[in-house]
């Protein structure tokens, strides 16, 4: 028995591979992709449950936005929670909490609430803001373990009407 010079063994056994003259290689193909094949089935299904879920969170923020483009249109008004649940298709949206008006001062961390009659500390009269807040939940496909089966979305955002 003659040994073969293994830099020259693994082309050879590449090239007969390829060219489809080893029998033995399209079964062990065939096991490998039955062996594999549930893994990558069961990755797409996880990387799409996931996918889902960004989406879903994406929609509970715009819905939030939308609340709050409203009140920029039209005053608060009670209308605005309609705007947060008819601004996606997610039937699972909610205007909750309930919108609501405010007089505050901007500052560099967000409004602070003050009295309305107030004045600011930049000298400026305070402003009516308007706060609307979304809130969904997302149900997974999968159950997957230590990992919930639903989670709750829920986003805000606040403007100045006045």
């Amino acid at each position: 028995m003659t040994l073969r010079n293994p830099f020259t063994a693994i082309p050879h056994s590449l090239r007969r591979f390829i060219s489809g003259s080893d029998r033995g290689a399209s079964g062990a193909t065939a096991i490998e992709f039955a062996i594999i094949g549930p893994a990558l089935v069961l990755m797409m299904a996880c990387t799409i449950d996931l996918g889902m879920g960004i989406y879903r969170k994406m929609q509970v923020q715009n819905a939030a936005q939308a609340g709050a483009e409203y009140a920029i249109a039209h005053g608060f008004t009670a209308s605005i929670a309609n705007a947060v649940t008819n601004a996606t298709s997610f039937s699972g949206i909610a205007a909750s909490p309930a919108p609501s008006e405010f007089c505050g001062c901007p500052s560099s961390t967000g409004v602070t609430s003050v009295t309305c009659s107030s004045t600011c500390s930049s000298g400026a009269a305070a402003g009516t803001y308007v706060m609307v807040s979304a809130q969904g939940t997302y149900n997974t496909i999968l159950s997957y373990p230590l990992i919930p089966n639903s989670f709750v979305f829920a986003a805000q955002s606040t403007v100045r009407i006045q």
